[in-house]
């Protein structure tokens, strides 16, 4: 049965934020002429993140992932945002309120920024998400002024694609300054884990791609290959069953 999403009529002068959640449903968007859907590795690359992430200090249900998902960030101007190609927060919860899967992300009503923004680079939005547009009275700031000065995002992220560029950005007293990535890779020790260059297949597209790794240096596995791992180890423990004369059938 397909079930039609709550839509709650948006006023103007918006409602007060304490009295509804805006939705990407609910809120009109900044750019009338907004282009449609991402391409295919603006899907791909965002989801190879969110499914090999892995948090030592947060378990699954207490951090939230999201890509192509409308950020809300000032509660000033409410029906202003940034559709963030992937981002992390941590200390909430996977779902809104503990029950529902979220439309969008509202600061306000969250009360946690994204430690993480990851911006994946295109020949029309390079010039923005690298800071290289200026802010215009009156108008939606461009994401680089959104993710230092509003957000403070500690970490933001850039990968180019067309030329395998990868950029990591700190906070630092206010500004972001560029870090040295050794070998392709970032170790963010607030979050115990490291995202890197990764020369793989993934959806079967053979290619670098941004993925994590954990304190060992070892790139955290996609849920596929945890199962062939399991298979792969059951069968060794067979054979070496066989081997001593058990049947394995029979424990």
């Amino acid at each position: 049965m397909i079930t039609t999403p709550l839509h709650i009529p948006q006023s103007d002068p918006p409602r007060p934020a304490s009295e509804i959640l805006p939705t990407m449903y609910d809120l009109p968007s900044e750019n009338p002429e907004e282009p449609g859907l991402p391409d295919e590795f603006h899907d791909h690359q965002p989801e190879l993140l969110s499914i090999t992430l892995k948090l030592a200090d947060y378990s699954a249900d207490h951090y939230f992932t999201g890509k192509d998902l409308n950020l809300y960030y000032d509660v000033r101007h409410p029906n202003w945002y940034k559709r963030t190609d992937w981002f992390l927060s941590v200390g909430v919860p996977r779902l809104y309120e503990n029950k529902d899967m979220r439309l969008s992300y509202v600061v306000w009503q969250e009360g946690v920024n994204p430690f993480v923004v990851v911006e994946l680079l295109s020949p029309g939005t390079r010039k923005e998400d690298l800071g290289e547009v200026q802010p215009e009275p009156g108008c939606p700031p461009p994401k680089w002024t959104v993710y230092e000065k509003i957000l403070r995002v500690p970490y933001y992220i850039v990968f180019d694609r067309y030329s395998d560029d990868f950029r990591a950005f700190k906070l630092n007293a206010g500004s972001y300054e560029a870090l040295s990535l050794p070998e392709g890779r970032l170790w963010l020790p607030e979050l115990k884990v490291g995202l890197g260059l990764w020369h793989g297949s993934y959806k079967q597209v053979e290619r670098l791609w941004l993925r994590w790794y954990d304190d060992t240096g070892n790139w955290l596995p996609t849920p596929a290959e945890r199962a062939d791992t399991a298979e792969s180890e059951l069968a060794q423990l067979k054979r070496l069953l066989q081997s001593k004369g058990i049947d394995p059938t029979e424990l």
